[in-house]
């Protein structure tokens, strides 16, 4: 499942992804996000399933299972920028903010903010569309419902 997921990533115009597809990169940037300081802890795995199941309507169980995945599928990708491209043609740029907003939230989630978790969610934000700014209001929404 994977090899074939990862070689459309990689195809020079790769097709849209679908709902199901576009979860599991979102899930494998949160993961990316995690493992970027390398530090990947119980409460940054925790995170990843409370705001899948909040941003997906997904079952506990199911969270997990698709955060799982992503941990697989992030440690086979590549890089960063795939992941992105295709979000950014999954995804409206309205509704943008709150993949980052999402990422924000698993980098907060164990107390410390790392430069190379910023690094992630700045190379991301960018390949997103969008500014500093809204990356910093994400940033901020992210915290106060920490």
């Amino acid at each position: 499942m994977f090899d074939q997921f990862l070689r459309r990533l990689l195809a020079p115009t790769p097709a849209p992804l679908n709902a199901d597809e576009a979860h599991l990169a979102l899930a494998a940037l949160m993961v990316r996000v995690a493992r970027a300081d390398n530090h990947y802890s119980a409460g940054e795995v925790t995170r990843i399933d409370r705001v899948l199941t909040g941003m997906y309507a997904l079952s506990p169980f199911a969270a997990a299972a698709l955060r799982q995945q992503a941990e697989t599928l992030e440690s086979e990708a590549p890089d960063t920028v795939r992941f992105t491209r295709a979000l950014k043609d999954a995804v409206p740029l309205d509704e943008r903010r709150a993949l980052i907003e999402a990422l924000w939230s698993v980098a907060l989630a164990d107390g410390a903010r790392g430069d190379e978790e910023d690094q992630v969610i700045r190379l991301t934000a960018s390949l997103l569309g969008l500014t500093d700014r809204e990356s910093a209001e994400a940033r901020q929404s992210a915290a106060a419902r920490s």
